[in-house]
């Protein structure tokens, strides 16, 4: 069986969870790559081949529902793991963005709450 992947791509620009997201990646074992927006996502994802992709929707709702809907489209990356926040109060962005492919859509503090949990199953020591 080959070895998991340890790392995780996170096209998110909010500081606060850029930190958050970096020490509990660090804490996890998962070297953790910030990209600051969808248009740039792609090509980062392709070549990195993360074990997850971390994506906060209201950073450009349009703009991650394309790329969600190229990952999933795209053979070499459809097998990667996509997780998006959003506001609680954003059932719309939500649902666009599960209809696109995404795996999992959580609200912002659910997020938050379970991210050390998250991010120990994509590195494989949970």
């Amino acid at each position: 069986m080959p070895e998991k992947n340890k790392r995780l791509v996170a096209v998110v620009n909010d500081l606060l969870f850029r930190v958050k997201i970096a020490e509990t990646a660090k804490r996890a074992g998962l070297d953790c790559i910030f990209v600051d927006n969808p248009a740039q996502a792609f090509e980062v994802v392709r070549a990195q081949k993360p074990a997850l992709v971390i994506m906060d929707l209201n950073l450009d709702n349009k703009g991650m529902v394309d790329l969600i809907t190229r990952l999933k489209k795209e053979e070499e990356t459809r097998g990667i793991s996509l997780l998006g926040y959003v506001s609680h109060v954003q059932a719309d962005v939500k649902k666009a963005a599960l209809d696109a492919g995404c795996d999992v859509v959580l609200a912002r503090s659910a997020f938050s709450q379970n991210l050390p949990q998250i991010l120990r199953r994509h590195s494989g020591t949970l």
